[in-house]
C-alpha cells in the first residue's frame, strides 16, 4: 500500500468525522499495490449510518477535509453498495 501512516490517519479521521465512528475505509486501485508509481487515490467508504439524504454533501465535506489535510491531490470515493466493482475493491483492496 503507497500511503503514508500519517495519510491513512488523516483518511480515516476525517471519514469518521465525517461518515461516524465506525465507518470503514478501503483504498483499492493503484495505490493499494505497492509496485507502481503515481495515481489517484481511490477509496471505498462503508458509512457507519445509512444514507440520509445528505451523501453529496458528506461527500463535499470530506473531499474538502482530505484536501486541508493531505493538500490538493485526486482522491475518488465510492459508496459501499451491491455493484460488481464494490466487490472488485473488495477483493483487491487494503483495509485502512
Amino acid at each position: 500500500m503507497r500511503l503514508t501512516p500519517k495519510q491513512i490517519e488523516t483518511i480515516l479521521s476525517a471519514a469518521r468525522i465525517v461518515f461516524g465512528q465506525e465507518t470503514e475505509v478501503w483504498l483499492f486501485g493503484s495505490r493499494a499495490d505497492d509496485t507502481p508509481r503515481g495515481g489517484d487515490i481511490d477509496l471505498l467508504i462503508h458509512p457507519a449510518h445509512p444514507a440520509d439524504g445528505q451523501t453529496l454533501a458528506r461527500k463535499i465535506r470530506f473531499l474538502g477535509l482530505l484536501e486541508r489535510d493531505l493538500g490538493e491531490r485526486k482522491i475518488d470515493i465510492m459508496p459501499g453498495d451491491q455493484r460488481p466493482i464494490v466487490q472488485i475493491a473488495h477483493e483487491t483492496g487494503v483495509k485502512l
